[in-house]
């Protein structure tokens, strides 16, 4: 099938992937830009995935704070190299995951930060909920994985939806910028301050 013009610019600005790989992936997608672009974020991630094992010792810190001055973010994000740290893609990366973490509130990097005790307690509150709701026992264990599955990810940043875009991850964002950059891009720390 040939593909417009019009939808391959449309979708290399829209994921900055080169013009062969656009092309390729409106072919295969019938010319459907929503596709095209999953197509793309599947092999971008298998790209990325390759690349999230190198060292990212350089890096920026980005902040942000809100327009009432009551709250705000300090994020450090790390790179491969200086020349990455620089880039304008790297800075807006940057100052949407600090926007992000003041909106969205994360209290751990990963999943696997989260403390076991954390977990613990969580489950315990939970399992009463469900109780007192008058779930049928054999049922509450599985009912209980899912909403510690779903606990843990809202207090995590990387599996928190973006706000700007739910559909993605943070973590999503981070390997989009690791493709985009051709370097390993890492959450470092953050901290965010808030005045109630």
């Amino acid at each position: 099938m040939a593909v417009d013009s019009e939808k391959i610019k449309q979708l290399r600005a829209m994921t900055s992937a080169g013009m062969m790989d656009v092309k390729k992936a409106l072919e295969e997608t019938d010319g459907d830009i929503d596709k095209a672009v999953q197509l793309l974020r599947e092999r971008g991630i298998i790209k990325a995935a390759k690349k999230m094992d190198r060292q990212a010792s350089e890096g920026a810190v980005f902040s942000y704070i809100h327009h009432n001055g009551k709250l705000g973010v300090l994020l450090e994000l790390n790179c491969e190299t200086d020349f990455v740290a620089m880039n304008e893609k790297f800075a807006e990366l940057g100052k949407n995951i600090a926007m992000h973490i003041a909106a969205s509130a994360p209290q751990y990097i990963r999943a696997e930060e989260v403390p076991e005790e954390t977990i613990a307690a969580e489950r315990e509150i939970q399992k009463q909920a469900l109780i007192e709701e008058g779930k049928p026992e054999n049922a509450i264990e599985k009912i209980l994985e899912g909403k510690i599955k779903k606990f843990v990810s809202e207090i995590s940043l990387l599996d928190q939806p973006f706000v700007k875009d739910p559909k993605t991850t943070i973590g999503d964002l981070i390997k989009e910028g690791v493709t985009a950059l051709g370097e390993n891009i890492s959450v470092a720390r953050f901290t965010r301050y808030s005045i109630k």
